[in-house]
């Protein structure tokens, strides 16, 4: 089989800051017929991809099977927001992958219509300066992409898959409410699951004991 990618000098940028709905056409219309690479994907983002490549990465994260991979994939640039780099980026090994397209794109597909539903209430609003977001938001997608990494059972992983897409959302349309609840949502489960091992710590203390 052929692998058709465009030439780096041949890829045309889009901005990744705006409605995600509209990112993600985009992406499904300009998306290489037989395989991508996320050295492409980030390329093509331009300005505004880590919104948008979290996005996909965490809808991936929430399909059986697939979430322990994408799940160390979304540390990447959960390490970079904190550390606010401009874009993604990828060891070369894994960047220069090739992935299927259809995968992508079928998640792409399922995914547009009920973001487009959701965008009627979401607007930029609430904003913050966008280095104090970005690491915000890297510390959140961070935090849970551990705790999606270290829960066992996979109906589970889709909590901070979901709460991660929210952030993701929020951060791709510079809607600080939608933003906030999601760092709540965040916190409270990162709270949660801390409470839950320490008290199988001190149970098992006191069992030892």
């Amino acid at each position: 089989m052929t692998l058709r990618f465009p030439p780096p000098w041949k890829v045309e940028q889009t901005d990744a800051r705006g409605p995600a709905s509209e990112v993600l056409q985009n992406l499904l219309r300009d998306l290489p017929p037989d395989r991508f690479t996320l050295a492409w994907l980030s390329k093509y983002l331009d300005r505004g991809s880590f919104g948008v490549i979290v996005l996909i990465l965490a809808l991936i994260a929430m399909a059986p099977g697939l979430s322990y991979v994408a799940g160390l994939l979304l540390l990447a640039p959960a390490i970079e927001m904190i550390a606010g780099r401009s874009a993604p980026t990828f060891p070369r090994r894994i960047a220069d992958r090739p992935l299927p397209s259809r995968r992508l794109a079928g998640i792409v597909q399922r995914v547009v219509p009920s973001l487009t539903y959701v965008e009627k209430v979401i607007r930029p609003r609430w904003q913050l300066p966008l280095g104090a977001t970005e690491r915000l938001v890297g510390v959140a997608v961070l935090l849970l992409t551990v705790l999606l990494l270290l829960t066992p059972l996979p109906f589970i992983q889709v909590v901070p898959g979901l709460i991660i897409v929210v952030l993701a959302i929020g951060y791709v349309e510079d809607d600080g409410l939608l933003l906030s609840l999601g760092l709540l949502a965040a916190l409270s489960l990162v709270g949660a699951s801390a409470t839950a091992v320490w008290g199988l710590i001190s149970a098992a203390a006191a069992i030892a004991g």
